[in-house]
């Protein structure tokens, strides 16, 4: 196979197909090649598969009809160019298909690289940005956490407006749940993690929560208000436990992730706030008016070397090739990830 795309049925998440690809297609005026180096694979990027219609996160790679390209973080390297902007070897990080090279019209700006391809006009800026990148020492670290734990900061800051006694939380071992956590943790906001029994004794050895509970006890659950829910699963069953639970203590219901996403659906909530999509661009163009972009790089760096230091929990899982990659997408689909690691992958074997 001298390149290859790992391709998803839209209408089945499971479903995947390892397509090859001609490495040396033409390129047009403006157009660079960009074979990418390694990537972290997370619940976060199914979430991208389920929104991907309602968010148009399929827009960004296109593919064949009922096919598509989930998106992910990582590193590329420009590898054939004809594009001024972007010569051979310049290596970027940024938003990149699981496939080991993708074509890019790329424009210098001063804070990085635009990708300006007509089909990506109308998404968000945010994953139309990327940054020069020389190799580092923590490049597997910055492709795992900065997407997740930036949705982590976004969110605790704008959950930082309410006087929260309680937060909870579902699929509290996703990674952007668990940097939620201990950032809203260090305000003194009590937090609940909602999960499943497989998960409960690991979470609580994190020491990320106050407190562990069990989906099916849920029902049980005290809470001091005033609370907020934050909803990463995506299940509406969940959901209206813990709405019909907290009652009038819940002050706010925020939907960010649909990690549970072959549980989606269902009647919408009728007991307490109605929720309200979290979708992190936005808070980042709000944030960015309010401080800068420069303060809000500051701000947020403090708190992911923070992150990483106090959390030793958290190990590094390397996976090398199409093969190693699909194999754990379907582990990562199907929820058989362990919370306390971080999965990166190298398209090209070693």
């Amino acid at each position: 196979m001298n390149g290859w795309d790992l391709l998803v049925d839209r209408a089945d998440l499971r479903k995947t197909s390892l397509v090859p690809t001609d490495v040396e297609v033409p390129l047009a005026e403006g157009e660079a090649l960009l074979e990418l180096e390694s990537f972290a694979l997370t619940a976060n990027n199914v979430t991208y598969g389920a929104a991907g219609d309602q968010l148009g996160y399929w827009k960004f790679f296109p593919a064949p009809e009922g096919l598509g390209r989930i998106p992910v973080w990582g590193f590329a390297r420009v590898v054939r160019s004809n594009a001024a902007d972007a010569p051979v070897g310049l290596r970027l990080f940024g938003y990149w298909p699981m496939s080991s090279h993708t074509v890019a019209r790329l424009q210098k700006r001063p804070a990085g690289y635009v990708e300006v391809s007509a089909h990506r006009a109308e998404l968000p800026p945010t994953y139309n940005a990327y940054q020069v990148a020389e190799p580092a020492a923590d490049d597997d670290w910055r492709s795992l956490l900065r997407p997740l734990l930036m949705t982590s900061f976004l969110l605790d800051n704008q959950l930082s407006d309410l006087p929260l006694k309680t937060l909870v939380l579902s699929s509290a071992s996703s990674k952007t749940a668990m940097g939620l956590a201990w950032l809203a943790r260090r305000r003194g906001v009590k937090v609940v993690g909602l999960t499943s029994p497989a998960h409960v004794d690991l979470l609580n050895a994190t020491g990320l929560y106050d407190k562990v509970v069990t989906y099916d006890a849920i029902r049980g659950l005290k809470a001091e208000g005033p609370a907020a829910y934050v909803d990463f699963a995506g299940r509406s069953s969940v959901s209206k436990d813990v709405h019909e639970t907290l009652g009038a203590a819940l002050q706010a219901s925020l939907i960010v992730g649909v990690t549970h996403w072959e549980a989606r659906g269902g009647p919408p909530q009728t007991v307490g706030p109605a929720p309200a999509f979290f979708f992190a661009p936005d808070r980042i163009r709000q944030r960015m008016k309010d401080w800068g972009a420069a303060e809000l790089d500051t701000r947020f760096q403090a708190a992911l070397g923070a992150f990483i230091a106090g959390n030793p929990w958290l190990t590094l899982k390397r996976h090398e090739g199409p093969q190693a990659l699909q194999a754990l997408y379907d582990q990562v689909v199907a929820g058989k990830v362990s919370p306390d690691e971080g999965h990166i992958v190298r398209p090209a074997r070693a």
